[in-house]
C-alpha cells in the first residue's frame, strides 16, 4: 500500500499527491503492507480471481502461473506480488524492466531462481527487446539459450531453468508486445480506489502506526487521494504531522482539512499544479479550446509535465477533455473553481469538440 512546508510537495520535491513512490514511501509501505490476500483491501474481482488461481497451484503442489497485473501507480501491484510469494510458501526476486538492458542481465537473473521462486518484474514494458525475447522461452519451456563467442562461431548453449512463477507489472499494459501478454497465465487489471475502500486503508494504515483517527478524518483523508491507496497513506502521515504540533494528536475531519489546506490539497484531490492549468485554460483562454504547447507556457510547465502529470486526473475527473482541436474545460471545472463561464458561450463553453467536431 500502499516535510512541513506549505507546498504540495514533500521534502524530495515529489508532489504530495504524485503516485510514484519515493524512499519514504518506500520504507512506509513496507512496513503498512498487508501480508495475505484476506488482509488485502479492494480489488474484490482480482483477489478473487487470484484466490483460486494459488489455490488450485498449491492445491496441485506446482508453481502457480505466471501473472501479470497491470494499472496506475501505486494500486497495489508489488504488494500483490508479494502476497502471491507468501501463500505460495516462496521466497520473492524483485527487479524491474529498466533495470534489464540486455539479454545477458536477464540471463543471469533467470539462472539464479530456485525452484517455484517468484520473480517480479516491475514496469515490464521498459524491458530491452533482446531480454523481452529471452523471456518468451524462459516462461513457457523454462529454459534459456546462452550464446557463447560471436560472429560465426557462435554457439547456443541450453540452460535449464527451474520452475517458477513471473509476475509482472505495468503501467502501460498497451506497450506490452502480444506474444508476451500471450504467454501470462492470470492478467488482472488494477482498477482505481472507491472513497469507502480507501477509508478502510486509512484506518488500517492509522492502526498500524499508532495514530487515533475517527471516522470523518478518514473520510476527509479517502477523499482527497485520487483513488490511491499510496496517496492515502502519504495524506495521513502528513495529516499526522499537523495533529501533532497544532493539535492534540486526534485527527478529525477539520484536522485533516486544515493540514490539507496547509499542503494545497483541496477537496477533490487537486494539487498547486492541477488548479494552476484549470485555471490558465479558464481565466486566460475562457475555457479552450487551447493547444498543449500554449497551455504549458501559460503555466509555466514544461509540455510533458503537463500532459503527463496534471492532465490524466483531470481528465478521469471530468474537468478537462483533450480534442482534436485543443484543451478544453468542463462544466465541471468552472464550477469547482467557482467561476462562471462567458455569457457568449455559457456552460456548454467548448463541448461542441468533445466529439471531435
Amino acid at each position: 500500500m500502499n516535510w512541513d512546508d506549505t507546498t504540495d510537495t514533500d521534502a524530495t520535491g515529489e508532489r504530495l499527491v504524485g503516485s510514484v513512490a519515493d524512499r519514504e514511501d518506500q520504507a512506509v509501505e513496507a512496513a503498512l503492507r498487508p501480508k495475505d490476500l484476506g488482509e488485502f483491501i479492494g480489488q474484490e474481482k482480482v483477489r478473487e480471481q487470484l484466490d483460486l488461481v494459488l489455490r488450485a497451484a498449491r492445491a496441485r503442489g506446482a508453481t502457480a502461473d505466471h501473472v501479470l497485473l497491470s494499472g496506475a501507480p501505486g494500486l497495489g501491484k508489488t504488494t500483490l506480488s508479494m502476497i502471491i510469494a507468501a501463500e505460495m510458501e516462496a521466497p520473492i526476486r524483485i527487479t524491474s524492466g529498466p533495470a534489464i538492458q540486455h539479454a545477458g542481465d536477464l540471463a543471469a537473473i533467470l539462472s539464479s531462481l530456485q525452484e517455484g521462486e517468484v520473480l517480479f518484474l516491475d514496469e515490464i514494458h521498459r524491458m530491452s527487446r533482446p531480454a523481452e525475447e529471452m523471456l518468451y522461452m524462459a516462461m513457457e519451456d523454462f529454459r534459456v539459450d546462452v550464446i557463447v563467442g560471436k560472429g560465426p562461431g557462435a554457439t547456443a548453449i541450453p540452460l535449464e531453468l527451474p520452475p517458477f512463477t513471473l509476475v509482472g507489472a505495468t503501467t502501460r499494459a498497451g506497450l506490452l508486445p502480444p506474444p508476451l501478454r500471450d504467454r501470462f497465465g492470470f492478467t488482472a487489471h488494477m482498477e482505481f480506489y472507491e472513497p469507502a475502500e480507501l477509508e478502510r486503508v486509512v484506518h488500517r494504515s492509522a492502526s498500524l502506526l499508532d495514530v487515533e483517527i475517527d471516522p470523518a478524518g478518514a473520510a476527509e483523508i479517502a477523499g482527497r487521494s485520487r483513488g490511491t491507496p499510496r496517496i492515502a497513506n502519504r495524506l495521513l502521515r502528513r495529516v499526522r504531522d499537523y495533529a501533532q504540533v497544532k493539535a492534540d494528536g486526534v485527527i478529525t475531519k477539520d484536522i485533516a482539512a486544515a493540514a490539507l489546506a496547509v499542503y494545497e490539497v483541496d477537496a477533490r484531490g487537486l494539487d498547486r499544479l492541477d488548479r494552476a492549468v484549470l485555471e490558465a485554460l479558464l481565466k486566460l483562454f475562457g475555457g479552450g479550446p487551447v493547444g498543449l504547447s500554449t497551455l504549458s507556457v501559460a503555466v509555466g510547465e514544461e509540455r510533458e509535465t503537463v500532459e503527463e502529470v496534471a492532465e490524466p486526473f483531470l481528465v478521469r475527473e471530468g474537468l478537462l477533455a483533450r480534442t482534436p482541436r485543443g484543451r478544453v474545460a468542463t462544466p465541471a471545472a468552472w464550477a469547482h473553481l467557482g467561476l462562471m463561464p462567458p455569457r457568449s458561450q455559457g456552460p456548454g463553453n467548448g463541448q461542441g469538440d468533445l466529439f471531435g467536431a
